[in-house]
C-alpha cells in the first residue's frame, strides 16, 4: 500500500468517524451512545492527525501508525455493538482503515 493510498482510507475513516458521532447525537438515547460518541471523536482526530503527517515527508510515522491501527480497531469494535446505519458505516470503515494501517506496516 503506498502512502497516499493510506492517507485516503486514514480521511475516510476520519469522515464516517465525525459523520457517526453527529448523527449519534441525535439519537433518542443519547447517553447509551455516550462511549461511541466519544470513541468516533478520538478516532477521527486520530486518523485525522495521522493523514496530516503522513502527508509530510517525516520518516518516524510507524509508531503513530501502530497506534492509529490500535484506536480504529477499538472503534470497530464499539461501533458495531450498535444496530444505527451510521454505527455500521462507521465500524466497517474503521476496520478498513486498521487493515490499511496494519499492510502499510508490513510492507
Amino acid at each position: 500500500m503506498k502512502r497516499n493510498e493510506l492517507i485516503i482510507k486514514l480521511q475516510e475513516c476520519a469522515n464516517a468517524c465525525f459523520h457517526c458521532a453527529d448523527a449519534c447525537l441525535q439519537e433518542e438515547n443519547v447517553s447509551h451512545m455516550r462511549d461511541c460518541i466519544q470513541t468516533d471523536q478520538i478516532c477521527g482526530s486520530v486518523c485525522l492527525t495521522t493523514s496530516r503527517i503522513l502527508s509530510g515527508s517525516f520518516k518516524e510515522v510507524n509508531d503513530l501508525i501502530k497506534y492509529c491501527a490500535k484506536i480504529c480497531g477499538i472503534c470497530a469494535e464499539e461501533c458495531g455493538k450498535h444496530s444505527h446505519d451510521h454505527c455500521q458505516a462507521c465500524a466497517k470503515a474503521c476496520q478498513n482503515c486498521k487493515e490499511a494501517c496494519l499492510t502499510f506496516l508490513n510492507q
